[in-house]
């Protein structure tokens, strides 16, 4: 197992949904940034580094039947499948490091809220790109939240590659065209702030 795995296998095992600090009850940003693109029902999403988030709940709730997510972490995907129960059948889980992810299908709606922040090599960063350039359809969109500039330069004890407008959008602009960005507090079940920016992006056709 690497290290990366060891460390995601261990947080999910031994701490509460409630005892991390990236833990929301309701996505409220991933929702909106969704409402933007008026997606059918039928649209294909992947929630990468997903965890164990809420993220998919809502998904499912508002109707949506291609979804997948994606974490590192059997732990985290586990808890969330005992959480939604029968509805868990309706989701492909997939376990494995974005980095090494080989998609089989593409996707109209990539979601990422704090995966990509952890990746600090260029190696790994531009592997990242590559592949989200690669697995995200014709006009498909790209979510991004990762640690703002103002935000913390660490997360569970692992260091953070930090961003802004200008240098995410540096990242993606080949095959993406930005859209939106925005930042935004969020509040940690421990009362501590973390500055995010969350960024979306159109795959050029």
């Amino acid at each position: 197992m690497n290290d990366r795995k060891e460390h995601w296998e261990k947080v999910f095992a031994t701490k509460n949904e409630n005892e991390v600090s990236w833990f929301q009850t309701y996505p409220k940003t991933s929702l909106e940034f969704l409402k933007l693109f008026n997606l059918p029902l039928d649209a294909n999403i992947i929630d990468v580094g997903g965890g164990d988030s809420y993220f998919v709940d809502a998904l499912l709730e508002k109707g949506y039947k291609n979804l997948s997510v994606l974490d590192i972490s059997q732990n985290a995907l586990e808890k969330v499948k005992q959480r939604l129960g029968e509805k868990s059948a309706m989701v492909n889980w997939i376990v494995s490091d974005i980095t090494a992810f080989e998609p089989k299908v593409k996707f109209d709606f990539w979601h990422d809220r704090a995966a990509f922040h952890f990746l600090t090599s260029e190696e790994k960063i531009n592997k990242y790109v590559s592949i989200a350039e690669n697995a995200i359809s014709e006009k498909g969109v790209l979510i991004l939240g990762t640690f703002s500039d103002n935000g913390p330069k660490k997360c569970s004890g692992l260091s953070i590659q930090q961003y802004n407008e200008s240098s995410m959008s540096a990242r993606f602009e080949i095959k993406f065209d930005r859209i939106k960005c925005i930042t935004e507090d969020h509040t940690t079940p421990f009362n501590t702030i973390q500055n995010f920016l969350f960024c979306s992006f159109q795959k050029k056709f």
